[in-house]
């Protein structure tokens, strides 16, 4: 498949001066942290909104930004993390496609060697409108043309973990591909339109990690009245099952050691939630690869995914870890520092303790990110 954007050759630019792996890496290593596949949205979200709108009349939102969106909100919460984040994603060949790519590649520093520009194919749009603490969301868009040429779910990269969005009877042969070859799959679900919610129509499962579903999947898929008792049935699939419950938290069954935990969501003014689930398992992800017990990555996963929240946008409000730094200061200063985020002192570099020693590569400036809209030229 031709390509109207040359390709440029993979560069790694570090998203942080923080590398969260930095215990656990050594020669031999693959080249990403982890890959993951989809289509990028171009988002563009109106916040500030009073209600809904109401039909046959006309709203003013108080803000408005645009940012890529669809696989790229998880994309960008992975790199903000320090994570080496590789994507195989399908642009469209107009201005919103030009806009996500490069806000992707040079303002996040994700790596687009297997991702292409569909000629002829416009991007999908999202328009959101957020409004008391909820969404509203209108999509457009068309599916992309089968190309000649993958641009990579077929052959994944090898990587220290793949993401997979699972889908009832829509199989994903790439899954069991990345299993095989020793990266960690991590998987959500989306809502099973046909109403069956049978587990045997994910037959990735048997070749993931994890599996991370929200509380209403979880229970529709296991019979069960209880989160936590669905995490538990869920284990008995998975190595690790993990239930989201929204404004309570999450709770995690380990399905190896019987271990279950259960943290309490970070109590913030949600402005807009685009995007909160993609940044859940961004943090989870980087907790486990970075070894750490499972009730310190549901806490990471559930931080980042508050801190998200508390601004406009899916992938530009993915936080990094300047934003949980700055958090967790601040929650010392006032004396209301949870307990529970007590392991945070041992990673970022407060109160004259170091964190963990970066590599020779990595930043030590703050990151560059890319601008909430495509209206404005760099400098």
């Amino acid at each position: 498949m031709s390509d109207s954007r040359p390709q440029p050759q993979p560069v790694f630019r570090p998203a942080c001066c923080l590398d969260p792996l930095a215990a656990v890496r050594g020669p031999g290593d693959p080249e990403w942290d982890v890959h993951l596949t989809g289509t990028v949205f171009l988002d563009i979200i109106f916040t500030g909104l009073d209600s809904a709108p109401v039909r046959g009349t006309e709203s003013w939102a108080r803000g408005m930004g645009s940012s890529p969106g669809g696989v790229a909100n998880m994309a960008t919460a992975l790199a903000r993390l320090g994570l080496r984040t590789s994507l195989a994603a399908a642009f469209g060949d107009d201005q919103y496609g030009a806009y996500c790519w490069d806000a992707l590649q040079h303002g996040e520093g994700i790596d687009l060697s297997r991702s292409r520009t569909v000629p002829g194919w416009h991007s999908p749009v999202t328009v959101s409108m957020a409004y008391e603490g909820e969404r509203t969301m209108v999509s457009h868009g068309h599916e992309a043309p089968v190309p000649d040429v993958p641009p990579g779910p077929a052959s994944p990269p090898p990587a220290r973990s793949c993401i997979a969005s699972l889908a009832p009877e829509h199989p994903q042969e790439w899954v069991e591909d990345a299993a095989r070859q020793g990266s960690l799959v991590f998987a959500d679900v989306g809502w099973d339109d046909s109403g069956r919610w049978e587990l045997d129509a994910l037959p990735e499962l048997a070749h993931c990690e994890a599996f991370l579903p929200n509380a209403e999947e979880a229970m529709r898929y296991t019979r069960t009245r209880c989160p936590r008792a669905a995490a538990r049935a869920l284990a008995e699939r998975v190595p690790l099952a993990v239930v989201t419950l929204g404004a309570e938290g999450a709770c995690a069954a380990d399905g190896r050691t019987g271990e279950t935990a259960e943290v309490p969501a970070v109590a913030v003014e949600a402005l807009d939630t685009t995007g909160a689930g993609d940044v859940f398992m961004a943090g989870f992800v980087t907790g486990t690869l970075a070894g750490w017990p499972l009730a310190d990555r549901l806490a990471l996963a559930g931080l980042t995914s508050a801190l998200s929240v508390q601004e406009f946008g899916g992938s530009l409000s993915a936080p990094g870890w300047t934003e949980v730094d700055a958090w967790w200061q601040q929650a010392r200063r006032s004396g209301q520092a949870p307990p529970r985020y007590a392991f945070l002192d041992a990673l970022l570099p407060a109160g004259g303790r170091p964190g963990p020693p970066a590599p020779a590569d990595h930043r030590t400036e703050p990151l560059r990110r890319a601008l909430p809209t495509l209206g404005f030229r760099r400098t």
